[in-house]
């Protein structure tokens, strides 16, 4: 399938499913990343900018550059963006959980609380306001179990869903090429694909340190084992790939099973032959 129709498509079903569930207004969590940058233009293109509203939600770890590449996209896009630091919420959680947690709130229990608090207060403008709350998470990361649950995995529809990394990468660079061809700005900042992906929830955490493989392989490797249905050996052989790397993405991709049954509904085209 051609990159423009992946995103058409995706931006279509985004449409029909607000359009059923009966929302007219969307709230995107902007993180100044490729996942939330793309969400928020696949947005405009199914709402009208006047009816998307960007939430930047910087917390403890959030770096600078994040937050002014998400203004310059809301920018772009014409949306209005607003700011709700997690920074003061995170801290009473951490105040209130310390004793219990043993002495202090740390490692993989204080990177989902921080993702549970911005899940919050988006709820909470989306349960005020009245509009649907639209997830930013992509394929490669809901097999890897790469997300918090009741965090990163709120909202009631995923646009990205179908779509593994690398290809969220290529829609957002198509969809700028696109405005560029028609004259105008392209909405996503050119820092935004040239940076590592990080969701900045410790110290120079960088997404694909943490999953031990570059997305690039790890998405060659997923399309294997789970759009083509093949064996680990199967996959090993047709990539060329370290039989070991295969074996253990094969079976964290299992092991999160759960975790996929409770995110949001997302795009069921055929991405992938």
């Amino acid at each position: 399938m051609q990159t423009e129709d992946r995103y058409r498509l995706c931006v279509e079903a985004l449409k029909e499913y607000a359009e059923g569930a009966g929302f007219s207004e969307a709230l995107v969590g902007l993180s100044g990343g490729i996942d939330s940058s793309v969400v928020a233009v696949m947005c405009v293109d199914a709402f009208g900018a006047d009816h998307v509203h960007g939430v930047l939600l910087p917390g403890p770890y959030s770096s600078d550059h994040s937050c002014d590449d998400a203004l310059e996209l809301a920018q772009n896009l014409g949306v209005v963006a607003e700011t709700v630091s997690i920074c003061e919420p995170f801290q009473a959680f951490e105040n209130v959980l310390a004793f219990a947690c043993g002495g202090e709130l740390s490692g993989l229990a204080a990177e989902n609380t921080q993702a549970r608090c911005r899940m919050v207060c988006l709820m909470a403008l989306s349960n005020t306001y009245g509009w649907m709350l639209v997830n930013t998470g992509n394929k490669s990361e809901a097999c890897m179990g790469y997300s918090t649950l009741y965090g990163d995995t709120a909202g009631a529809f995923a646009p990205l869903g179908g779509l593994y990394k690398t290809d969220v990468y290529a829609v957002g660079r198509a969809r700028n090429a696109q405005a560029a061809d028609a004259g105008r700005v392209p909405p996503i900042p050119e820092r935004v694909f040239t940076k590592p992906p990080s969701a900045e929830l410790a110290p120079g955490q960088e997404d694909e340190k943490s999953l031990g493989v570059d997305y690039a392989l790890l998405d060659r490797i997923l399309i294997e084992l789970v759009e083509r249905g093949r064996a680990v050996s199967e996959a090993s052989a047709v990539l060329n790939a370290d039989p070991a790397l295969v074996a253990r993405i094969a079976a964290t991709t299992d092991a999160y099973a759960f975790k996929r049954a409770l995110e949001p509904p997302f795009p069921q085209a055929r991405f992938y032959d």
